[in-house]
């Protein structure tokens, strides 16, 4: 990752406390050059007060912020040399698509023709290059927000900042942009902090993502390691879904659904405890003899690419299991079936 273009960045030990709350009690990030970490977690949790004190949008009431091993944390936020992207695309409508991308390289005194050209350059970049001389109110709000993004990068920041760009757009264009944006920050190689409540959008874009609460960093790991080993057991219920289950536990491993999973590190110990187990770690079968049954079907929903099926155990719990998109139909509200744990299912155990 540090053979990549960009410039380091380090959050050391910031705290900023409002009325008595801290949305960040003691944050520390580093980002190493050219890196993409997305910062998740619920609202409230201080991701985007992070970033806004980077930004220099906050000071922190302590803690220091330095970026390219300069510290920034007194330095006004237009001299950060930052490029910021938010929600709202804050175009201004007086202004084609061309001259908005402009306008920061105005500001910093870059003659117009070589503006013109940077301008049509980060449109194309962004796929915009037929649609230069519009208005704002002329575009959709993907188009909108890709003039934003061309905006943010025509300045060359040494830092690129997304707080939540994408959340004022439907699902599909949602996912494009999404994916337009890691394209252009692989191949432009600038350090980016992207805030965001999508759990889909930060494990899909970022080489990192950091899950936030209550103003700590609870884990920051690459998206699969994220996912498959949460280091918490506020990580493994926040990220994905996830079922809680009664468990026995002993030596490292927990018998549940009349199976059996090892435990990840710091787990409880025992002898009983609640255990989070994912919905692809259950495994499902009918139980047409009824030999063998551990739950009843309470729903089966198809969702397109896969399938799901809620059931109620024995004992009463509900348990969400994913499923095949053609086998959705195979599992009717009532019917009896085998649940089992997958051998590598287990997250995490909470007393």
């Amino acid at each position: 990752m540090s053979s990549r273009p960009g410039t380091p960045v380090q959050l050391t030990n910031l705290r900023r406390v409002y009325g008595g709350v801290a949305a960040l009690d003691g944050l520390t990030l580093h980002m190493e050059p050219g890196e993409f970490i997305a910062l998740l977690g619920p609202s409230g949790c201080g991701k985007t007060t992070a970033l806004r004190c980077l930004a220099g949008l906050e000071d922190p009431d302590s803690g220091t912020i330095e970026v390219g091993g300069k510290d920034v944390t007194g330095v006004p936020t237009n001299k950060r040399d930052m490029g910021m992207v938010f929600q709202a695309y804050s175009l201004f409508p007086h202004m084609t698509a061309r001259q908005n991308v402009e306008f920061g390289l105005e500001l910093r005194g870059q003659d117009k023709t070589k503006r013109k050209t940077r301008a049509s350059d980060m449109l194309e970049l962004v796929g915009l290059e037929k649609h230069m001389d519009k208005f704002a109110h002329q575009m959709s709000g993907g188009q909108q927000q890709r003039v934003a993004l061309a905006r943010a990068l025509a300045i060359e920041p040494t830092v690129l900042l997304l707080d939540e760009p994408l959340s004022a757009l439907d699902a599909k264009v949602r996912a494009q942009l999404r994916d337009e944006i890691r394209r252009i920050q692989l191949d432009i190689g600038t350090t980016t902090l992207f805030v965001t409540h999508d759990q889909e959008e930060a494990l899909a874009v970022a080489d990192r993502v950091g899950v936030m609460s209550v103003g700590k960093l609870e884990q920051l790991a690459a998206p699969a390691e994220l996912y498959s080993a949460p280091k918490t057991p506020f990580v493994a219920d926040f990220v994905g879904l996830t079922n809680r289950l009664p468990a026995r536990i002993e030596n490292g491993t927990a018998y549940v659904l009349g199976g059996s999973v090892p435990l990840l590190a710091g787990s409880a110990t025992g002898p009983t405890g609640t255990v989070l187990v994912r919905p692809e770690g259950v495994t499902i079968e009918p139980d047409t003899a009824g030999t063998d049954t551990n739950a009843t079907v309470v729903s089966a929903s198809f969702l397109g690419g896969h399938g799901r099926v809620i059931a109620r155990t024995e004992s009463g719990e509900l348990v969400t299991v994913q499923v095949g998109n053609t086998q959705v139909t195979a599992y009717a509200p009532g019917a009896a079936i085998r649940l089992r744990p997958r051998g590598d299912a287990a997250l995490a155990v909470a007393d």
